[in-house]
């Protein structure tokens, strides 16, 4: 199985700011940095900080946690994969105010952005997720504790059937800026299983 290495991972709109370490990734996030297409709002947006690795494995399992503390609306902080400006899937948590947050995804094909949340506390500031693939098809899940992983959303890339490029994300849509910590970065075999009918 394949490593995620920070050291020789390459940046997709690469941050003024960040730390990398072999175990630890920290990004200083800029500001008016986002990810979103065309949906609903219009506006598109594609300059969020992505760390990440290529693969052309097609089952596997990455893991991370995250560790970030902004008080700024709509700052984010989780994973992503990153196929062009039209392909893409980002799952984090967005922070909201001082009481309410967001741990969401967005999965956009063909230029189109969708959005999923559920309402999450703000002061939740560390969370895991784990991106699985089977082949072109996708799932992201999140564990508050690193051992108990509960399923966000499965998903389907149209142009992730082959190499992609996945790993570590953070933005500031708004004027804000903050620290995003990556830790306990870690690929194994696929732990999604297979559905048999």
């Amino acid at each position: 199985m394949f490593e995620f290495n920070t050291e020789e991972a390459k940046w997709f709109s690469k941050p003024e700011n960040y730390t990398i370490e072999k175990d630890r990734v920290e990004i200083i996030t800029n500001p008016n940095s986002d990810f979103w297409q065309r949906t609903y709002y219009g506006f598109r947006h594609d300059n969020a900080h992505v760390l990440y690795t290529t693969t052309n494995e097609r089952y596997f399992s990455f893991t991370v946690k995250t560790d970030f503390d902004s008080s700024t609306p709509f700052d984010q902080c989780g994973v992503a994969i990153y196929q062009n400006s039209d392909n893409w899937m980002k799952a984090n948590i967005e922070y909201l105010d001082s009481s309410n947050s967001l741990l969401g995804s967005v999965v956009t094909n063909c230029g189109y952005s969708d959005w999923a949340t559920t309402d999450i506390a703000s002061n939740v500031k560390t969370m895991w997720y784990r991106l699985s693939r089977r082949e072109s098809d996708y799932c992201i899940e999140n564990s508050l504790d690193g051992e108990e992983f509960k399923q966000m959303r499965i998903f389907h890339l149209f142009e992730g059937g082959a190499e992609i490029n996945f790993g570590l994300m953070a933005c500031s849509p708004g004027n804000g800026s903050f620290g995003a910590v990556f830790t306990d970065m870690q690929v194994t075999e696929c732990k999604w299983e297979k559905h048999d009918i």
